[in-house]
């Protein structure tokens, strides 16, 4: 069966993506390359540098990739809305203890060193940030119009970065469990 040439290039941008993303979550920035995700994927350096000209353009087209496609898988798990906002919390949790959370970290890092990347990087940060905000907002029912609520919300973003951080260095799930637990109770409290 012929697979026409757009749809093997959109296959093959998906691969280099999703193996950019593993590659540096595994490896760190020092340890992927463009040759090296190239082989990951089953690809040659020159198909890689045709889809992504530069090292940076892989890199940080891979983390917004695949922030794109978490966020759509968190909204696909509560089409509805949730009726228990403790399961929003640990859906949103986890978001920020994965392997996209570990190679945003490493994109991070490289681009403290680095001005190009780091310009990049910001930008990138600043679109996936509010992304997230608006599906927390979203998926909490949380009314933004109160006073405190945003913070609120905000804060619970930025405390899951934590936890992801924390996550790095030590499997912490037991301590994560009861985090998000009261986590749930204060959202409650403040959004109902």
């Amino acid at each position: 069966m012929h697979v026409p040439k757009q749809d093997r290039s959109r296959a093959t941008r998906q691969r280099l993506l999703a193996a950019a993303v593993a590659c540096l979550a595994e490896h760190g920035w020092a340890g992927s390359t463009v040759a090296v995700v190239a082989e990951r994927a089953g690809v040659s350096r020159g198909a890689a540098q045709h889809h992504f000209p530069t090292r940076e353009d892989l890199f940080t087209a891979a983390v917004e990739y695949v922030a794109e496609e978490r966020s759509t898988a968190l909204r696909a798990l509560f089409p509805e809305g949730a009726a228990d906002r403790r399961a929003v919390v640990a859906a949103l949790v986890d978001l920020f203890t994965g392997p996209l959370f570990r190679a945003a970290l490493h994109l991070w890092v490289a681009a403290s060193d680095e001005e190009q990347l780091r310009l990049r990087v910001t930008e990138l940060e600043a679109r996936v940030g509010r992304e997230t905000h608006r599906i927390a907002v979203d998926l909490l029912a949380a009314d933004e119009s109160r006073p405190g609520v945003r913070e609120t919300v905000q804060g619970f973003l930025d405390m899951s970065r934590g936890l992801g951080l924390a996550n790095l260095l030590t499997d912490d799930a037991a301590r994560r469990q009861r985090v998000v637990a009261q986590w749930g109770e204060i959202l409650n409290g403040v959004l109902d």
